[in-house]
């Protein structure tokens, strides 16, 4: 379950610490211009409460990070903060979502990392060779997860967008339709999973940098107005691409209407070959003594010409005007 405890002040990391010694805990939060940085993965409901007691954090976000499947959002309390965000990740060809919920104080960071196998060592280890930016404490420690969980959507993105490319190619190709409607489909739904992690980003990063911003983050708004420029571009791209996606569905419905058409011409018009022969036919047919050239010996040679030669003129007309 954990996955990092450490002490920082001023920007560098005092001790590696273990919750089994919770006196050694309180004595760093004790410290001046000192915070605890925790990190857990997957844990059972009861796990949280030794955290839940020692960091003073509310009830109901403890409750919303054990839970799980929220919406991405920021909530005050008191001078503490409660994040959730969504990871993703590519598995399988496909968007796999995972969460992070971050409760944020004065003297503590501590992550709930649940359903995914993505990691944050790399943020870790980042902050502390940036000590200078480090020592604004627990604020900038939640702007470079969020950086981190934001950076992670650009290769997704990248790889929705080559896809529709990819399909695009394929839309005028003839019997490719069928196909074609499925992959788009499958694209939407993957579009659409990653809207729900991104677009209530966009309101949640507007309580961090602008009008009235929490006082944990007042001396790192500008770097959460530069999150929030990422999430607009990705949301923008995912907007693009849905509307790109949007035009190509009905683009291949028309190209299958088209065929369905051109199908249908077909078989009219051969349709109207045979009717004529038919109709020769069934008139020369009849039982009837009195009918002209029955006695002759050319006749039925003169009527199957007859016949050929104007289903061959229709077969003609019909291939000059498209149909054949």
């Amino acid at each position: 379950m954990l996955i990092n405890c450490a002490a920082y002040q001023g920007g560098r990391k005092l001790a590696d610490l273990s919750p089994e010694r919770p006196e050694e805990l309180a004595e760093y939060l004790e410290r001046p211009d000192c915070f605890l940085w925790v990190a857990l993965r997957d844990p059972a409901p009861g796990e949280l409460e030794p955290w839940r007691r020692l960091f003073d954090l509310h009830p109901l976000a403890v409750e919303d990070a054990v839970k799980g499947q929220q919406r991405p959002k920021v909530e005050e309390y008191g001078d503490a903060l409660f994040a959730v965000m969504r990871l993703a990740d590519w598995v399988a060809a496909d968007v796999s979502l995972g969460e992070v919920a971050v409760f944020c104080g004065p003297k503590y960071v501590l992550s709930v990392r649940s359903g995914s196998k993505l990691h944050f060592l790399g943020v870790r280890e980042r902050c502390e060779r940036e000590p200078e930016l480090l020592a604004h404490g627990p604020g900038f420690v939640l702007y470079a997860l969020m950086d981190a969980v934001v950076d992670r959507y650009f290769p997704i993105v990248d790889l929705l967008e080559a896809e529709l490319e990819e399909i695009e190619q394929s839309i005028f190709m003839r019997g490719a339709q069928r196909d074609n409607i499925q992959r788009l489909y499958e694209l939407k739904r993957r579009l659409m999973k990653l809207r729900r992690a991104v677009a209530p980003m966009v309101e949640m990063l507007l309580k961090l940098h602008g009008g009235r911003t929490p006082p944990l983050c007042a001396r790192t708004g500008e770097y959460f107005r530069d999150v929030a420029d990422h999430v607009a571009r990705i949301h923008a791209a995912i907007e693009s691409v849905r509307e790109t996606v949007a035009t190509a569905i009905q683009a291949n419905l028309s190209m299958v209407a088209i065929e369905d058409s051109d199908v249908t011409k077909r078989l009219a018009a051969w349709a109207g070959i045979f009717a004529v022969a038919t109709a020769f036919a069934g008139i020369w047919g009849m039982n009837f003594e009195h009918m002209p050239e029955l006695k002759k010996a050319w006749g039925y040679q003169a009527a199957l010409g007859l016949i050929t030669t104007v289903c061959a003129f229709l077969w003609w007309r019909f291939r000059r005007a498209g149909w054949l």
